[in-house]
């Protein structure tokens, strides 16, 4: 039996958003020492619970705001649930909000190696694949170009082909794979195939059903921060197309 490289118990992720808006810091501890300020709790997530096997593709579904980012988040260590929690076992490579860590005055061919130490990897070693990651990114015509100057898009095709350059035992994708056009797409999907068929555990959110029903060997739909079914990917990726809650909700029972 395979073992979990993810147990997620019980999370829940509770957000307070400031009713008011204060001008600056002093503004907002005075309101808050006459209790004055006024916050509304937003649940992102509420008691959800489910475990990724190793060498596992893992799908995450729903409509936006129903909790998939902050789940990854989580996972990654990016943020503390406010309950529950996360268990993990092995490295993480999450390619969630790519090239967020560049410097953008700094040219690509920089940013690579500025990004490759930040990961760990020394300067000989990110040297030897600084020509794989050109190559794989599409942008070799861009690479003494400043980050800057990039588009949204390039700047995550050269941060996806950073993060995938290494084996890492769980790779936690978000929309990465809808960036560029369709043989750009497809590449990230071989990749991370390459990346499952050598043992890699995959958490995978898409806005592309298409691309989940593919890639996941299970997948977990939720809805405003609440879990409605996990299991077979194409009978629960059926029951979301269709929106059908109550029959989710019934195979999730069974």
């Amino acid at each position: 039996m395979n073992q979990d490289a993810i147990k997620v118990s019980n999370v829940t992720m509770r957000f307070n958003l400031e009713r008011e808006k204060t001008d600056n810091v002093k503004e907002f501890f005075i309101k808050k020492m006459k209790r004055k300020l006024q916050i509304d709790a937003f649940i992102a997530l509420e008691d959800v619970s489910f475990s990724v096997k190793k060498g596992e593709i893992f799908g995450l579904i729903g409509d936006n705001g129903c909790g998939k980012s902050t789940t990854l988040k989580i996972i990654s260590g990016i943020i503390t649930p406010t309950k529950g929690s996360v268990e993990v076992d092995g490295s993480i490579s999450p390619l969630i909000e790519l090239g967020a860590g560049f410097d953008i005055e700094l040219t690509a061919k920089e940013n690579i190696l500025l990004n490759g130490l930040t990961l760990g990897y020394s300067k000989k070693f990110i040297e030897s694949k600084q020509e794989e990651i050109i190559e794989f990114s599409e942008l070799r015509d861009f690479m003494d170009v400043p980050i800057k100057n990039y588009s949204s898009g390039m700047v995550a095709r050269l941060g996806f082909a950073i993060a995938t350059l290494v084996k890492p035992d769980i790779l936690i994708v978000d929309e990465i794979l809808s960036v560029g056009d369709m043989s750009f797409q497809e590449k990230c999907e071989r990749r991370i195939k390459e990346l499952m068929d050598g043992g890699t555990t995959v958490l995978i959110v898409s806005h592309s059903i298409r691309q989940i029903e593919e890639l996941c060997n299970r997948v977990l739909w939720l809805d405003h921060g609440h879990m409605v079914a996990m299991g077979d990917t194409q009978t629960v990726c059926d029951f979301y197309k269709r929106k059908d809650y109550d029959g989710a909700r019934q195979y999730a029972a069974t």
